[in-house]
């Protein structure tokens, strides 16, 4: 039987803003817990809530990079439930009439790519967290994140594949971190998603019944939870069993998803004007402001960076992958000569080191700085390639500065060409049979030549004048 999987997400991104979204508590990470807390976010009685702006300049600055309706007059709903880190007993969300309405964003998968759209984007507080782990059989509030502004972002149920939702997601964290409205940090919970599955045959007009798999926080659990899901009601639906509509829990050392609770319906939540918030309007005069202060946008970098600097279209793609990658990439560029040599280093081997270590560039010890005197090293040619392939990889693990390094190791390339006529004559008496066989024809056992030479010289030569001696030697 054919099944097709029917995908939406709920992304939670919490917004860089100073304060809180109703108070004046700061939203650093890290704190001790309950010590940013205040009496707002408590929900004492005889206490208001207080509209941060800011917030709605950062929701807006999405809503216009995704080229969706920007609602100049929204409005905040009460969401009735009860859980420990909900103090008030309620939260205060958008339902009605959100500050973004419908939207787009296009992903690209193996190189195709599919315009995904999003049904709306809303203002929210959050709430605290639960802590488990700390209390024999007891469980802690940490009410320090109550009240921190999300933004989340509801997508049409238009993705087909947990490959489709990762790249979604990339989309979006692309963006934010391009737009300064979040610092993308997963870890730390700056964003999050939740994950909409159902299955349905392929004929089938109807959507089925979805799960809902709630709170992911990285690119491999979100492919690795829906992997799992999709499999699990295939399954179900196969035996001629029914899939319960529920939120359920992704588990990643057991790489399964279980049913937290039954999944409820938004009549549940006793949806509700929020009586304590006015309507917030944002002018004509605040809209256009927002407009000019756009930031320049991943696709218009990757489409600068082929234009000025003649980049291939797969390097422009990744190194506006990131924020911190395409700084980088432009920053090391207004201080070297050669940007083509800065773009392949940093899409090559530094990629494959920030693959490596799962990691970005950000969170790496390679600094501007040492980036910099790398690629001079190279281009004055006091190190060769290869060398510089093994001091990237020193450097990455320290940080310690490329010139002393070199000067540490003695890695500076041998270019006297005295010197290496020397050791390659050394190499071609001493290979007799290799020399008569490459005179006969057998052109490739040059490189064989170059290596021998590298070998002597510990990847030292420069290897234009090594091409250029051999070359000579061997006629």
């Amino acid at each position: 039987m054919s099944w097709e999987t029917v995908i939406g997400l709920e992304v939670h991104v919490q917004l860089s803003t100073k304060t809180k979204l109703f108070s004046g508590a700061s939203t650093g990470f890290g704190a001790e817990p309950n010590t940013q807390v205040d009496l707002i976010d408590l929900g004492l009685p005889g206490v208001l809530p207080v509209v941060n702006k800011e917030a709605f300049y950062k929701a807006i600055r999405f809503g216009l990079a995704t080229k969706a309706e920007i609602n100049q007059v929204s409005m905040f709903d009460r969401k009735n439930y009860f859980y420990p880190d909900l103090p008030k007993g309620y939260q205060i969300t958008q339902m009605e009439k959100p500050i973004v309405g419908m939207g787009s964003i296009t992903i690209d998968v193996d190189g195709e790519e599919k315009l995904i759209n999003i049904t709306r984007a809303h203002l929210e507080e959050d709430a605290g967290k639960s802590i488990h782990d700390l209390f024999d059989g007891e469980t802690g509030v940490d009410l320090n994140r109550a009240g921190t502004p999300l933004l989340e972002i509801v997508s049409e149920p238009e993705i087909s594949s947990a490959k489709e939702a990762v790249a979604y997601f990339k989309a979006i964290h692309q963006l934010v971190t391009f737009l300064d409205i979040c610092d993308g940090n997963m870890a730390q919970g700056s964003m999050r998603c939740d994950v909409n599955v159902s299955i349905k045959k392929a004929e089938d007009k109807e959507l089925g019944t979805r799960a809902e798999i709630k709170n992911i926080n990285s690119f491999k659990f979100i492919e690795k939870a829906i992997n799992f899901e999709i499999a699990r009601q295939i399954k179900l639906l196969e035996k001629g069993e029914s899939v319960v509509q529920e939120t359920r829990l992704y588990d990643s050392i057991k790489n399964e998803t279980r049913s937290m609770r039954s999944k409820e319906a938004a009549n549940d939540y006793r949806y509700f004007p929020e009586p304590d918030l006015l309507p917030v309007v944002i002018s004509d005069k605040e809209l256009e402001e927002i407009i000019e202060g756009l930031p320049e946008l991943p696709k218009e970098k990757e489409k600068r960076f082929i234009d000025e600097h003649n980049l291939e279209v797969s390097e422009a793609r990744i190194l506006s992958s990131s924020k911190g990658m395409a700084e980088l990439f432009e920053r090391a560029s207004e201080k070297v000569k050669d940007s083509n040599l800065v773009a392949k280093w940093l899409v090559g081997d530094i990629s494959a080191l920030l693959n490596k270590d799962n990691i970005s560039i950000e969170e790496s010890k390679l600094s501007l700085e040492n980036f910099v005197k790398l690629i001079e090293r190279i281009t004055d040619n006091t190190i060769s390639g290869k060398i510089a392939k093994s001091l990237l990889e020193d450097v990455w693990e320290t940080g310690n500065d490329v010139d002393n390094l070199i000067q540490e190791k003695g890695l500076v390339q041998i270019q006297d060409e005295s010197v290496l006529e020397e050791i390659a004559t050394k190499v071609i008496e001493s290979n007799e049979d290799q020399v008569a066989a490459y005179k006969s024809g057998k052109d490739r056992l040059f490189g064989f030549f170059v290596g021998q030479v590298m070998k002597e010289t510990q990847g030292k030569a420069n290897p234009k004048s090594v091409n250029d001696i051999l070359k000579k030697l061997l006629g």
